[in-house]
């Protein structure tokens, strides 16, 4: 049996965080909210749902999935998980298909797996223009400069605690995930997508809701990139 721990970074979720949790499989060993300097109850819900909660004043996706990250490094070497699921905590992916999302690294030995927001499985207005279109041209570049396969920049994705650790993550921001994935290519880390049903947020997004989260966040992945791509 795989130890398998999640990490949600949650900003002001008190409305969808319960729901998050109380849908993902009981399998999961620990569920790990991680709140990124939220001033509503996300964290007394997500204490009541019977998630650990910790406290990452400094905002930013990056800085909470490093914190909660932290927190799994000071576990005794028998306690580390196998598996490491980050999960956004809003509602908007299915934690219930967190089952279909590990399956190919316990089956079949894959290092990392992506939930694909595949555009028949996404509900009506769940993606903005600007969300389509920058994950559109994100994977885009990523298959023109280093022959990627990646569709998709979904923050619902599995990897191995190993080569999570192996990857090194730096940023503390927007780039999370392009740079996961940028790293995975380099580092030759085998990896599929899975399909996966995507629904409108509970709520209102803190980056793709804003002119200037979305404007931030396609400057960082592209950075992230065209880094990578003179390296």
């Amino acid at each position: 049996m795989k130890n398998i721990r999640v990490i949600i970074p949650a900003y002001n979720e008190e409305d969808s965080i319960e729901k998050v949790i109380n849908d993902i499989p009981s399998s999961v060993d620990e569920i790990i909210v991680v709140s990124n300097n939220s001033s509503d109850n996300t964290e007394i819900n997500a204490l009541r749902a019977g998630a650990t909660v910790l406290k990452e004043p400094r905002k930013g996706y990056g800085y909470a999935c490093l914190k909660g990250l932290e927190y799994i490094a000071r576990f005794e070497e028998n306690e580390q998980p196998d598996i490491v699921v980050f999960l956004d905590g809003d509602y908007s992916d299915y934690p219930e298909q967190m089952t279909e999302l590990i399956t190919p690294i316990i089956q079949d030995n894959i290092d990392f797996v992506i939930g694909s927001r595949v555009k028949h499985l996404r509900e009506a207005g769940s993606m903005t223009p600007q969300q389509v279109f920058g994950n559109w041209l994100a994977t885009f570049l990523m298959k023109l400069f280093f022959r990627a396969k990646f569709t998709d920049l979904g923050p619902f994705r599995a990897i191995k605690y190993d080569k999570l650790l192996q990857l090194g993550m730096q940023d503390k921001t927007y780039g999370w995930t392009v740079e996961m994935q940028l790293k995975a290519i380099k580092q030759q880390l085998s990896y599929v997508e899975i399909p996966m049903k995507y629904r409108n947020r509970i709520g209102v997004s803190k980056v793709s809701g804003t002119l200037k989260g979305t404007i931030l966040a396609g400057m960082k992945i592209l950075a992230w990139i065209f880094k990578y791509s003179f390296k």
